[in-house]
């Protein structure tokens, strides 16, 4: 099975670069197997269309507008993807939200897309996440490592690692 994990956002405005910076700490953390790929999409939109296609499973890290406080950890799959697309925090959703219908058109779309998000507290011009954001940071990468034990892939996660060789 062929599985992305795609972080987009922004890094730029703070929180809106969730996303990234989730998948940036899975590349950290852990080793990643044979048959996963982890990209930082930063806010590429339709240029992501070849990075997803033929994709069995598509998890995307982003920031997302919820009825939720900041901070919050969302998970959006099946028929409510659509609906989060609806909603949208910036730019680069439109584009992903394209780039999926695209594939869809070209019968090369993921089966399986599920939508790891955090609720943003501060969408300002920076570079760090808020501390209330940057928290949830550590669960939402807790729930993409979830979904890709769930696929059938067993991280191994790299301190464990270190401390099996010491």
């Amino acid at each position: 099975m062929k599985i992305l994990v795609l972080g987009v956002g922004n890094i730029l405005l703070r929180d809106e670069g969730v996303g990234v910076r989730i998948v940036e700490s899975l590349l950290r953390r852990y080793d990643i197997p044979d048959g996963v790929e982890v990209l930082d999409g930063g806010t590429a939109g339709m240029d992501l269309l070849y990075a997803i296609s033929g994709h069995e499973r598509l998890i995307v890290c982003d920031a997302v507008q919820a009825d939720a406080p900041p901070g919050s950890v969302i998970r959006i799959s099946g028929e409510d993807v659509p609906v989060f697309f609806q909603t949208k925090l910036s730019p680069h959703q439109v584009g992903l939200c394209d780039v999926l219908a695209t594939l869809r058109l070209q019968d090369e779309h993921p089966a399986t897309v599920v939508i790891v998000g955090v609720v943003p507290e501060d969408i300002d011009l920076g570079i760090e996440l808020s501390e209330t954001v940057a928290a949830a940071a550590e669960d939402a990468l807790a729930m993409v490592v979830d979904e890709l034990a769930h696929a059938g892939v067993d991280l191994r996660d790299r301190s464990t690692r270190s401390r099996e060789v010491a």
